[in-house]
């Protein structure tokens, strides 16, 4: 999706909040299967979104890579996880390409074994072109990410036996050069416009899945999180890890051992042990 450098925000003037949302169960359907129709109707209000300069290029990995992202969210999301990790928005290499979370492509093919067809966005960017499964660039932030829990777990049902992945913002923004944009370094009125429906659906997905513990994965994540859980009423307890992110410095001084102090501290290492 390519939007000129002129145009405009716009969306429906109410933003959806939590206040009156169903559990999964009222409505007949399994926690997976709500999940699944949170991260639809969020899909169907970001289409509405249109962003200015910087942006130009937009990818939804949750369109054109529906069918890996459905088959990683119906092996791996089940009742009964209690721990949701939480991204802000897709890497280039990583969900970009394979439509999971945090989703480098060894990790995804090799341990958690995702298949599926991935197409590509109707727009792309001639240096950033959308290769799914056969994509041989590493993402080195999913590459740390999943390949700590691999070391920590040894099989993927282990980790999802009691946790769960997701990102707040299923859209990936580039400038015209095909520089990566987060939703923080956006125009701060379509930022906000952008995360105030993303809160909402993360509110309801929250509730879906029933967990207790929201653990953001870097500082923006993890703030978002615990503002917009917080306003909801959601009852669940927000904290935060550290980002694996090669731009962090502190990460790439030994990320492994951080999160695991961090994990340990919050009590959730000891719900990855098969013991």
């Amino acid at each position: 999706m390519l939007n000129g450098t002129s145009a405009r925000v716009k969306m429906e003037e109410s933003t959806p909040s939590c206040g009156g949302f169903k559990p999964a169960a009222e409505l007949g359907l399994s926690p997976t299967a709500r999940f699944l129709q949170v991260e639809l109707e969020l899909n169907l209000l970001l289409r509405q979104l249109k962003f200015s300069d910087p942006v130009q290029y937009i990818y939804s990995p949750l369109e054109y890579a529906w069918d890996t992202h459905r088959c990683f969210v119906e092996k791996y999301c089940r009742a009964g996880q209690s721990v949701l990790f939480l991204g802000m928005n897709p890497g280039p290499f990583g969900m970009a390409q394979t439509g999971v979370p945090f989703g480098e492509v060894k990790s995804v093919v090799d341990w958690l074994q995702v298949t599926g067809e991935v197409s590509r966005p109707a727009v792309e960017h001639p240096k950033r072109r959308i290769t799914g499964l056969a994509c041989t660039q590493s993402e080195v932030s999913g590459a740390r990410f999943w390949g700590f829990f691999r070391k920590l777990c040894g099989e993927p049902e282990l980790f999802f036996r009691h946790c769960f992945v997701h990102n707040l913002c299923p859209l990936i923004f580039m400038s015209a050069s095909g520089k990566n944009l987060t939703p923080p370094e956006l125009p701060a009125g379509e930022r906000e416009k952008l995360l105030g429906l993303c809160d909402a659906a993360l509110c309801q997905a929250v509730q879906a899945l029933g967990v207790s513990m929201v653990i953001g994965v870097g500082r923006v994540a993890e703030q978002r999180a615990r503002r917009a859980l917080s306003a909801a009423g959601v009852d669940v307890r927000v904290e935060g890890v550290m980002h694996p992110s090669p731009r962090n410095p502190l990460a790439n001084k030994g990320w492994e051992a951080v999160a695991r102090a961090k994990l340990t501290e919050l009590g959730v290492l000891t719900l990855l042990s098969d013991t």
